[in-house]
């Protein structure tokens, strides 16, 4: 969860309350897959997008509002992310309608275990019989399928999926010709995971970061939402201030304006995708909402 302002957020939250699966209609062969109760009060997080390649081998497979990547390569694949459960097949189809089979995903990785980035990573890992790699710190909430410090809300829950390969910061991946360096930038979860690749695109090496996030959104700073959140999102801002990606993107592609940036390329605008300098303003920005919130949360709880 992550880009969208509060009064969006308290929406979902009254959405995820009040909303129940699609049912099941009577006499049909197979049972639909349960959608998704967060979908009614987001629709962009499942409206479909046409799939595109960003930059090198980096590919968009997601929706309007939630960023999934194919990173491919001549070994097989990884795909970044799996989106809301119910809606999996979209991101196949997405990753079909590029020219590549799904069944060369390989390796199956996540930014965070929150439901909408997490939750359609058990049904893809089983459809196409990759691996799944996810950072220690997260995985007990994407085994447990649970939202950390919301176990007993079912609305937050996310189907259960197996972690294959535990991961550690700054640990390097590798698939045939991908290397991908994964980077722990906690905080909106106990294990937020950045990835950095390098890509060439005409002719030039680029560093592509894909984002986890550093926004706030549904978690609690006081009192806590997990132990050391504070210090964790202090961590994340922190380590992140040298960063200057060539090409940055992320799970909530609101973050970079990736569909504007996607319009500009379409368009012939060399260089759409170039945004070292929105990274850094997008992190200026969300440390200066992360104290505010810290200071309204903590005056809230007396503390």
């Amino acid at each position: 969860m992550g880009c969208y302002p509060q009064q969006v957020m308290i929406r979902t939250l009254l959405f995820a309350t009040l909303a129940i699966c699609l049912p099941v209609s009577a006499g049909a062969e197979e049972a639909p897959r349960p959608k998704s109760i967060w979908a009614a009060g987001n629709p962009g997080w499942v409206k479909p997008v046409d799939p595109f390649r960003i930059a090198g081998n980096v590919h968009f497979v997601g929706t309007e509002g939630l960023g999934i990547f194919l990173i491919t390569g001549e070994d097989g694949h990884i795909l970044i992310d799996g989106g809301l459960p119910g809606f999996e097949d979209q991101v196949l189809d997405s990753i079909r309608s590029l020219g590549f089979d799904p069944a060369d995903v390989k390796v199956l990785l996540n930014t965070h275990a929150h439901f909408d980035h997490s939750g359609g990573l058990a049904y893809i890992k089983d459809v196409t019989g990759a691996e799944f790699w996810a950072m220690s710190e997260d995985v007990s909430q994407l085994e447990g399928g649970f939202y950390v410090g919301a176990e007993d809300n079912a609305a937050f829950n996310a189907p259960p999926v197996k972690v294959d390969r535990v991961l550690t910061d700054g640990e390097e991946i590798h698939l045939g010709d991908i290397t991908l360096t994964a980077r722990l930038t906690p905080g909106h979860s106990p294990g937020c995971t950045s990835w950095w690749t390098s890509i060439e695109e005409g002719g030039e090496a680029l560093d592509l970061l894909i984002f986890c996030s550093a926004t706030v959104a549904a978690n609690r700073l006081a009192p806590p939402q997990y132990e050391g959140i504070v210090e964790d999102y202090r961590k994340t801002f922190r380590v992140t201030k040298d960063w200057q990606p060539d090409i940055f993107v992320a799970n909530h592609p609101g973050f970079s304006n990736l569909m504007a940036e996607r319009l500009k390329a379409e368009a012939g605008e060399p260089d759409a995708y170039r945004n070292t300098e929105l990274f850094t303003r997008m992190m200026s920005r969300l440390e200066e909402e992360f104290e505010k919130a810290l200071k309204n949360q903590t005056a809230e709880a007396g503390q």
